[in-house]
């Protein structure tokens, strides 16, 4: 850390740059008065770093921590601050072109009312998603109620529902972690979350786009706005795009290019992405862009001003995830695993040095691991790894060996006392898990845990560790886990909500089961059968012309409505009306409070 340049204050200059007012109080708040943000929690960064907070992601919490509207070049607008993720505002020839507009409608509404209360009462006039992560599209109901130009990169409905839908429940259990929700705001407690503050609680909205975005170089103009688009997929989502705006000499990165390092593999889970992808997709932004941009903007963060301040940004972004790339693919090829290259590998120096290139939201190491994983998978080769016990049983096994409980804390002690605190947290995990009742080990686990997260220069590490040790402290923090929001559903195809089905069947439960239901989409014209056999749910577009056991005539907005319990009033139907209730009845669900420290 010594040799980062803490001199230089050209990031808060940068964050301060064109502000022209700030929410206050910063309180967002539901109708029935829940608070779904708070960036007035956040006022004690105003402080110097105390000794429960590593200095560069404090740094990085008071630059995150500023908030309000802010003039980023004429006719540019970013609110910052009152979510994870920036809303820009663009205006137009009528209103304003809102791009990402936030992850929660409250706090949507409530950018949109403190830009208006300072550039006038302009009308949204089209709305453009640049990636299909719900913070840059889940707040567009607090802007608009639709019937607007709603611009987004290919693919985006597929992958925006599919996020949120298939894997949801276990993402935002692993979220509680990774984002701190259950942590006390404090020099204690969370401080951040890299890529901004935190995420908004508040309500998720989805307006499907009236057009996709279809190549790279595609122009689209809206309410006098020219938009040139630059897709970019699988840099961080399967559907995103960069967006220059000719008219502002003004290029807008999405989350593409931050004033920090994006992961790879985020740790609450998700698809790998592709590092070869992101830089390749920087070179041709800076090609396509750079000379013609005076200002580079993004969906995180703070905007960077001058061509060449703004070329030497995108290349040293663009050099920092090839070099992750090509370094991980060099060593992994001369026999060395995932685990040893993340313990191995620097950066350059001319990168180590900059503040841009450190990891306050995705770090060195597991950056590395996802590209191991991407081209290797979980397995490194090692034979003994192929087929090893659970956790729980493994740690059983390992306390045994080590000569019980009591044992193992003491070794833990030991290392606590040398500073390896990495491996007495995976001795102390052992006895953990082999015993939950184990409150010396559970106590000294709760020791190490925070003091790994105060010492963490990234917010998320920060905020895994500090959990893990409220939890083993406090008991689970449960997520919260709630039907998806109406606009996903009804945001589903009809396979999409069939596949949602057949992820939740209790397959043990359900071999027995053999049954076939025809549903015919009315509105749609679509006829689909679902056959249950072995344990799976198989879906067919076009079925044979054997008889179902039931047939059901329905729209997708009653096919969704089963979904959310409400029932078949209103639906036709033909046949053994129990086969319905026999499919309900091998359906699983969700658990919003699984174990994660403990066994």
């Amino acid at each position: 850390m010594a040799d980062l340049p803490w001199h230089d204050m050209g990031d808060f200059e940068d964050a301060d740059r064109g502000f022209v007012a700030k929410l206050s109080p910063a309180v967002i708040k539901t109708l029935d008065g829940r608070v779904v943000w708070d960036g007035d929690a956040y006022d004690f960064l105003r402080e110097g770093c105390p000794d429960t907070a590593q200095p560069g992601l404090w740094r990085q919490g008071q630059l995150c921590a500023r908030q309000g509207l802010y003039e980023v070049t004429d006719g540019v607008y970013q609110v910052r601050g009152l979510d994870v993720s920036n809303m820009t505002l663009v205006e137009g020839e009528r209103g304003v072109v809102v791009i990402d507009p936030l992850l929660s409608t409250e706090c949507a509404a409530a950018a949109l009312k403190l830009y208006r209360a300072h550039r006038g009462p302009r009308p949204v006039t089209g709305v453009v998603y640049t990636r299909s992560h719900a913070d840059h599209f889940g707040g567009v109901r607090g802007v608009t109620d639709g019937g607007v130009p709603v611009l987004a990169p290919r693919g985006f409905m597929e992958h925006a529902v599919v996020d949120n839908v298939y894997a949801g429940p276990a993402r935002t259990r692993r979220g509680v972690y990774l984002y701190g929700a259950a942590l006390p705001h404090s020099p204690e407690g969370r401080i951040g979350a890299g890529l901004g503050m935190a995420v908004s609680r508040g309500t998720l909205s989805l307006i499907e786009p009236t057009a996709e975005i279809q190549r790279t170089g595609e122009e689209a103009t809206v309410d006098g706005v020219t938009m040139v688009f630059q897709l970019t997929p699988d840099a961080e989502t399967p559907a995103d795009a960069n967006v220059f705006l000719p008219g502002h000499r003004a290029l807008c990165l999405s989350g593409n290019a931050t004033r920090g390092r994006h992961g790879m593999l985020p740790a609450c889970g998700g698809a790998v992405r592709d590092a070869r992808a992101s830089a390749r997709y920087l070179t041709e932004a800076i090609a396509l862009f750079a000379d013609r941009a005076d200002v580079a903007l993004a969906s995180h963060h703070w905007p960077t001003w001058g061509r060449d301040r703004v070329e030497r940004f995108l290349s040293q972004q663009r050099d920092l995830y090839a070099y992750l790339h090509d370094q991980t693919l060099r060593l992994l090829n001369k026999g060395f695993t995932g685990a040893e290259i993340a313990e191995a590998l620097r950066l350059p120096p001319a990168l180590e040095h900059v503040w841009q290139a450190h990891g306050c939201s995705g770090s060195l190491s597991h950056n590395v691991l996802a590209v191991y994983q991407r081209y290797l998978g979980w397995f490194d080769g090692n034979p003994a790894r192929l087929w090893e016990h659970p956790p729980k049983e493994s740690a059983v096994r390992y306390v045994a060996c080590l000569g019980g409980g009591a044992a193992v804390v003491e070794l833990a002690r030991r290392y606590v006392r040398e500073g390896d605190l990495r491996f007495a947290a995976q001795l102390l995990n052992h006895a953990v898990f082999a015993d939950e009742g184990n409150k010396e080990a559970r106590d000294l686990l709760v020791e190490v845990y925070t003091r790994l997260g105060r010492g963490s220069r990234n917010a998320t590490w920060r905020n895994v560790y500090l959990t893990g040790a409220l939890e083993l402290s406090d008991g689970i923090v449960p997520a919260d886990v709630d039907q998806p929001p109406a606009d996903f559903l009804a945001a589903l195809s009809v396979e999409q909500i069939f596949d949602s089905i057949a992820i939740r069947v209790d397959g043990p439960r359900a071999w027995n089961e053999r049954l076939s239901i025809d549903w015919h989409l009315t509105d749609l014209g679509e006829r689909r059968r679902t056959t249950l056999a072995n344990g799976v749910l198989i879906q067919e577009a076009e079925p044979r012309d054997e008889t179902a056991d039931l047939t059901l005539r329905l729209t997708k907005a009653q096919l969704v409505g089963l979904l959310s319990g409400k029932g078949v009033e209103g639906v036709e139907r033909e046949g053994d009306t129990g086969v319905l209730r026999r499919l309900v009845s091998v359906l699983d669900h969700p658990v919003p409070d699984f174990a994660v420290v403990t066994a």
